[in-house]
């Protein structure tokens, strides 16, 4: 496995420059700044990568003002007590789309975050998490949320602001050609071998999560 810097050189020559490349990578949000977010943000950033998972995001996004007024602004109480009558109604609303199965997941997962309020919140839980076991974050959002597993969690997490890195097609191609996975990390054992080359590249680089994924990606 390469030091990091050497694979930031690779995706610095890709890109125009060691400072073009840096121009190119955000940050993650605060902890602080995460454990302010209300949890309808969250609500609404985890039911929108429910939604584009299988979909043209664009057609997702393009509809997102009405998804947010068809879910009442993603008040997590009124939508984990949505009774059969509003499910009946939003499975006929034009303003969203009508996939029963991941309207239920918004049910689902507002009651997700009242649990996680009963644990300091989701802004604590989910935003405090500590990077160096961010599969341990995965694992229990796709074990405790509804539809939160594979990717939808990563981009959920990514979009909200977190500290997160991202199983794309560059990204899981760089963990191969670096000998950490043989092939798209799914067991248990492989996530466990990409928390320890981030957490690595970490140690090296002083980088986050968010950077060093970006790093990957752009690096082929």
């Amino acid at each position: 496995m390469r030091h990091f810097e050497e694979i930031f050189a690779i995706a610095a020559d890709r890109h125009g420059g060691p400072a073009a490349l840096d121009a190119k990578l955000s940050k993650p949000k605060s902890p602080a700044e995460l454990a302010a977010m209300p949890d309808d943000r969250w609500l609404s950033i985890i039911t929108k990568c429910v939604f584009q998972a299988g979909f043209n995001w664009k057609v997702i996004e393009n509809k997102w003002g009405g998804f947010e007024a068809a879910f009442d602004g993603f008040d997590v109480g009124r939508c984990a007590f949505m009774d059969d009558e509003k499910f009946d109604a939003l499975l006929q609303d034009t303003r969203i789309v009508r996939n029963g199965t991941k309207i239920s997941t918004v049910r689902d997962n507002a009651a997700f975050l009242l649990e996680l309020r009963e644990e300091g919140g989701a802004g604590q839980v989910l935003g405090g998490w500590p990077s160096s076991d961010y599969i341990g974050l995965l694992a229990m959002l796709a074990k405790r949320g509804s539809r939160l597993g594979g990717a939808s969690a990563q981009y959920a997490m990514r979009f909200a602001g977190r500290d997160s890195f991202i199983l794309s097609q560059d990204v899981t191609a760089r963990l191969v050609a670096e000998g950490v996975v043989g092939k798209i990390p799914t067991s248990k054992k492989a996530m466990a071998a990409v928390q320890e080359a981030f957490n690595t590249w970490m140690d090296q680089s002083n980088r986050s999560l968010t950077e060093i994924s970006r790093v990957l990606a752009m690096s082929l």
